[in-house]
C-alpha cells in the first residue's frame, strides 16, 4: 500500500488542513506534516504577518515623525536653512541633514577635540548645502567625514545634476 499523499494537519491555531505532500518524498511526509502541525495555517500566518507589517508600518510612521519634530526643531534652533528640492525628498533630506550634523557633533566636539569656534565654521558650510538630495546622498558617511564631505559639496552645490 502507498504512503499517503494528503495528510490532514491539526496546525497550532487550532485549524485543521487537508496538505498535499505528494511533492514530497515519502519518507519524509510524516516528518513535514509534524512540523507543520507546529504552525499556524495558512490563513492564520497570512493574517498575522499582516498584522505584524501593519504594526511595523506604524511604529515607523511614529519614528519618522518623531525624527521629523526633532529635525525642525533642531533646523529652528540652529538657524538651518529651508533645503531645496522634489517635495517627497524634503522631509528625508531634514532628517539625514539632523542626524548627520547632530552624529558628527558628538564625534568631533564632545567626543574629539575640534574646537566650538571651527565647528561653527563647519555649520556655516552645512548652511550653504541646501539641496535635500545632497543630504539624503550623505546619510551613511561617517561623521566625522562630515567637513571633508561639506568642502567638497563647494562646487556641487551650483550643480544639483554633479
Amino acid at each position: 500500500m502507498p504512503v499517503k499523499t494528503v495528510w490532514t494537519v491539526e496546525h497550532a491555531c487550532s485549524h485543521s488542513a487537508d496538505h498535499d505532500l505528494s511533492a514530497r518524498p515519502a519518507d519524509r511526509r510524516a516528518g513535514y506534516a509534524r512540523w507543520l502541525a507546529g504552525r499556524d495555517c495558512t490563513d492564520c500566518w497570512r493574517a498575522q504577518r499582516e498584522s505584524d507589517d501593519a504594526g511595523r508600518a506604524a511604529w515607523l510612521e511614529t519614528k519618522r515623525a518623531e525624527e521629523q519634530q526633532a529635525a525642525t526643531w533642531w533646523a529652528t534652533q540652529f538657524r538651518m536653512p529651508p533645503l531645496s528640492g522634489p517635495e517627497r525628498a524634503l522631509a528625508w533630506g531634514e532628517r539625514s541633514r539632523h542626524q548627520l550634523m547632530t552624529a558628527a557633533y558628538r564625534v568631533l566636539v564632545a567626543e574629539g577635540n575640534l574646537a566650538e569656534s571651527t565647528w561653527e565654521e563647519v555649520e556655516e558650510q552645512a548652511r550653504a548645502v541646501d539641496r535635500a538630495g545632497w543630504w539624503i546622498d550623505q546619510r551613511d558617511a561617517e561623521p566625522g567625514d562630515l567637513p571633508e564631505l561639506l568642502a567638497a559639496a563647494d562646487g556641487s552645490t551650483e550643480n544639483p545634476h554633479h
